[in-house]
């Protein structure tokens, strides 16, 4: 055999390998386990951990217990300024003591875990920021397309919490005022209208103010979806008044990490009244 003939055939042989990886990889598919969880019922309660805050076994087995006991739905992951290791860290200490569902909650795209079960891809609808749009997305579509866990598409919107949250100044965008119904709602349907599967309605860690029920109740008369609602819940009142708005997902952040036996109370709250209603 020639040489050129032989670089033919080596080169042949290489192109029809990578073909045929190529046709008998498995396509990537949707996963929705932890979605259909959200859409089942309102008045779910997550509770939001910050890695910076909140990443050692000391810290999280005592909330981790309480949590279990107050019988809570969910674990967000996340913060503004988090690291991966820290991340990581986080959600592997949650996993190995814990059966509730873990979902990462990012503020950037290199904040993943293998080991959580969902993701929220979150786009920040409210701003004008294109790095929160879209670009921190194409930089972690490809790790995302390889990472095994759920991803949600949700349209995230800020909302003035009365303080300015690390949210709108790590993104420099500008939360929808609250009074201004029409905007929240218009924004939200963008975003659904977009492809989103959530609306995620947020006032910030550490408000003064929640999310008017309004923003709430007004989307949720309008059209079908999943809503999920933070920032400034500071009582089991509240949380029962987004429930009765129509919030499939109530989060708790800012007041567990300065009052983890607010979970004490809420195993309270959810003994003494009627089960979640499911909306099916």
């Amino acid at each position: 055999m020639q040489p050129r003939d032989f670089r033919r055939n080596s080169l042949y042989l290489k192109s029809t390998t990578t073909l045929l990886h190529l046709i008998l990889r498995p396509l990537y598919q949707f996963k929705e386990n932890i979605f259909q969880q959200f859409n089942s019922k309102v008045g779910q309660v997550a509770v939001l951990v910050d890695p910076e805050k909140t990443n050692t076994d000391e810290l999280l087995l005592p909330l981790i217990e309480k949590a279990t006991f107050a019988q809570i739905d969910y674990f967000f992951v996340g913060g503004s300024t988090v690291s991966r290791l820290d991340i990581e860290k986080t959600v592997n200490i949650l996993k190995t003591h814990s059966t509730i569902p873990v979902v990462l909650f990012p503020g950037a795209s290199h904040q993943l875990s293998k080991e959580a079960d969902a993701l929220l891809y979150l786009s920040l609808v409210s701003g004008r920021n294109p790095d929160f749009l879209i670009s921190q997305h194409i930089h972690s579509a490809q790790e995302v397309l390889q990472l095994p866990f759920e991803v949600i598409p949700t349209a995230y919107i800020l909302v003035d919490g009365g303080t300015k949250s690390s949210v709108a100044y790590v993104s420099q965008t500008t939360p929808i005022p609250r009074d201004q119904p029409s905007i929240a709602q218009n924004t939200a349907l963008a975003g659904l209208f977009q492809g989103k599967k959530v609306v995620y309605f947020d006032a910030g860690s550490g408000a003064e103010k929640t999310v008017p029920a309004a923003f709430v109740s007004h989307l949720k008369a309008t059209i079908d979806c999943v809503v999920i609602v933070g920032g400034g819940i500071r009582n089991i009142e509240t949380i029962q008044h987004f429930a009765e708005a129509g919030a499939n997902l109530i989060v708790i952040g800012n007041h567990i990490e300065k009052n983890t036996d607010f979970l004490l109370d809420l195993h309270t709250f959810n003994n003494q009244n009627t089960p979640k209603v499911d909306v099916k």
